[in-house]
């Protein structure tokens, strides 16, 4: 098996959310290679993560722990490539 790079998009619940506890949080559940923060709209930024991980992993557990972190709204794969 292999490993894949994964990148996410992870979108805080409002302009006032903490992305720095955010990061914190994601940091607890997986291991991330890279964080960026980029603005999306009316004030709110968002996260971009790079996780790497086997491949026989399940992005979409992934995925879906990184939804359960209080102060996301939402959380989605980006793209995906194998290394």
């Amino acid at each position: 098996m292999g490993k894949v790079a994964v990148l996410f998009r992870v979108v805080p619940e409002s302009p006032e959310t903490d992305i720095n506890v955010i990061k914190q949080k994601i940091e607890k559940i997986v291991s991330v290679k890279d964080f960026r923060v980029e603005p999306l709209a009316f004030g709110i930024n968002q996260l971009k993560i790079l996780v790497v991980s086997d491949d026989k992993e399940g992005l979409g557990n992934i995925e879906d722990k990184l939804k359960k972190i209080s102060g996301v709204a939402s959380a989605e794969v980006e793209s995906v490539t194998l290394i």
